[in-house]
């Protein structure tokens, strides 16, 4: 995971209205990982002090996903094997051959696979608090690691 280092913040407030934004960066171990990031977007929004209003968390990359789901390992195996079903990684892309893209990673598979599940997620925000229950987490989903990403979260509201 990014340290405090890797993260940079930034509030404003206009006409009530408070915006806060902040970066933050997330290492992958391996090519394939879910990363937990709930604490780290919760984070965000306790730096601004917006007790209505919404979250929207994105990566910065189109090989990665964020999506709200339960972070239990039979369920990410699930995910994790219906998107193999959908793209499959030895298929012949032409992002992949050399002729026709000037991408070295070969990782066509990797960006389907996140085009698929989106790159964001927006959330409510009531009483100050992010509207996920009790078994939802905010998970960074990477197809093309390992590798440092970055995630921007945008809280607005008042």
């Amino acid at each position: 995971m990014g340290d405090d280092a890797d993260m940079t913040t930034m509030l404003s407030q206009r006409d009530g209205m408070k915006v806060v934004k902040q970066t933050f960066a997330v290492s992958s171990e391996s090519h394939r990982q879910a990363i937990d990031i709930t604490s780290q977007v919760r984070d965000a929004l306790q730096s601004g002090e917006v007790h209505s209003g919404l979250v929207i968390a994105n990566c910065l990359h189109t090989t990665c996903s964020v999506l709200i789901a339960q972070n239990r390992p039979a369920l990410l195996d699930e995910l994790a094997g219906m998107m193999n079903g959908l793209v499959d990684e030895e298929a012949s892309y032409k992002h992949n051959d050399p002729r026709l893209s000037d991408c070295e990673r070969g990782n066509a598979a990797a960006h389907l696979r996140a085009s698929l599940l989106g790159h964001g997620v927006a959330l409510g925000i009531t009483d100050g608090t992010l509207l996920l229950d009790g078994t939802e987490a905010i998970l960074l989903a990477e197809f093309d690691g390992p590798r440092e990403r970055r995630v921007h979260v945008q809280v607005l509201g008042v």
